[in-house]
């Protein structure tokens, strides 16, 4: 691929940021239209499980993939935000869209759209949903962007099913300063008669996605009502009215992980699709991956043996409390949390359950990060706890000088997340 080709897709979403002053401006009447000049693509997909939530959505669709994967099927996958690359966003029949695919189809919908006011991210769902009407699969999963009821993904008319991962507070300037507020617009995506399958949630998050469910004649499949995961071993026990399965380890670590397996396969066993199967579900319960949802890090950033590094790209309070319960299994030798988050997000709530546990805190801010958050503002949501950093190398070279050896963990915000990849991969 030359050098001209693989900024090709970049320069054309570079132009599509003048087509709308905002970066997010939660509406479906623009893409609506789109759809509309370019054929309703929407209109012509493969079977469609749609998944909102504030934590645990890209997992949950992690595990949707895998599992589907297993069964041999084709799976399309609609994900955001990207960590390294804008084509991680849009997986078709089970490999990342390529360069001149994607940048063909943007030059298209470009076209079509004109000089039409539109946001980024409405005008690159139109390209993934263009994308997937063109290439045959048997399976879309299809992740919300942000919130749901106006989300640009929620164009989708009739799901085979939905899956609402754990709700906390986050995005409260579009969607709301209260649980229930927030709840509401996440149960935008469901539909009519469509079953919809959660996990644990707040009671004041469950009762209004309850009721949403029931005023739209919807199955609701709620954690502890309609199916339950324990542990089992060193795997778990999922049961539904279907039966048990036991499951072994599954792919991606974390308390939390179990949560979103499970609403995974509440979600797909409430649809029952022909080709899903119990080995089907053990084996892609297993081979689940996600990039920065507790990843080990074995690039050019792993430290020397016994230091271990980890990443996750968690950035809110629910987040916070989520990790904090993964990181109880890490109390064997000493933690050192190297954090960077993004400007707006409440870097004390999701610090405070994750500080006492650890060692050492160390803030950082790196060069390409987007909108980050500045180090002296970390520190001072620590309660001065963290050490400036002031970037990741900077970090892991002082944590690995002057504290004892351990794990250290690099957290606080996707974009991070992604900035950290790219220097774990960089070439030597």
């Amino acid at each position: 691929m030359t050098g001209a080709t693989a900024g090709r897709s970049e320069a054309i979403i570079e132009r599509m940021h003048a087509l709308h002053p905002k970066l997010i401006d939660l509406s479906l009447g623009r893409l609506e239209a789109l759809l509309g000049k370019l054929g309703h693509p929407e209109r012509r997909l493969p079977p469609v499980v749609h998944v909102a939530g504030t934590n645990g959505k890209g997992s949950t669709c992690a595990f949707l993939r895998a599992i589907g994967e297993a069964a041999g099927q084709r799976v399309h996958v609609y994900t955001s935000p990207h960590l390294v690359r804008f084509h991680e966003r849009i997986r078709l029949a089970g490999e990342l869209v390529g360069e001149e695919a994607l940048s063909d189809a943007l030059e298209e919908v470009e076209r079509v759209n004109g000089e039409t006011p539109i946001t980024v991210f409405e005008i690159t769902t139109a390209v993934a949903l263009l994308l997937f009407s063109r290439v045959p699969a048997d399976l879309l999963v299809l992740e919300v962007g942000l919130g749901g009821r106006f989300d640009a993904t929620n164009v989708i008319a009739a799901p085979a099913a939905t899956a609402i991962a754990s709700i906390s507070m986050d995005h409260m300037d579009f969607l709301g300063d209260t649980i229930g507020k927030i709840a509401f617009e996440k149960a935008g995506i469901i539909k009519p008669g469509v079953p919809c399958a959660t996990g644990r949630q707040q009671d004041e998050a469950l009762s209004v996605i309850a009721a949403r469910a029931a005023e739209l004649g919807a199955p609701l499949l709620a954690r502890d009502a309609a199916w339950r995961m324990e542990r089992e071993g060193t795997g778990h026990r999922f049961t539904d009215g279907q039966g048990t399965i036991l499951l072994p380890e599954l792919g991606l670590r974390g308390a939390h992980q179990p949560d979103n397996a499970g609403i995974a396969i509440a979600a797909l066993r409430a649809w029952k699709p022909a080709w899903l199967s119990e080995d089907a579900i053990i084996r892609g319960a297993a081979a689940a991956e996600w990039p920065a949802r507790m990843q080990r890090l074995r690039g050019r950033l792993a430290p020397p043996a016994p230091w271990e590094l980890w990443l996750d790209g968690g950035h809110n309070a629910g987040a916070g409390q989520a990790l904090a319960a993964t990181l109880t299994e890490f109390r064997d030798r000493p933690l050192h949390l190297v954090i960077g988050m993004k400007q707006g997000k409440t870097a004390a709530g999701f610090m405070a359950p994750i500080l006492p546990l650890a060692s050492s805190v160390t803030a950082v801010a790196e060069p390409g990060q987007h909108l980050a958050m500045t180090v002296d503002d970390i520190v001072a949501a620590s309660g001065g706890v963290a050490k400036p950093g002031p970037d990741v190398r900077a970090a892991l070279t002082r944590i690995l000088a002057e504290e004892a050896p351990g794990r250290v963990l690099i957290c606080g915000s996707l974009y991070l997340a992604g900035e950290v990849l790219k220097l774990d991969a960089a070439a030597t």
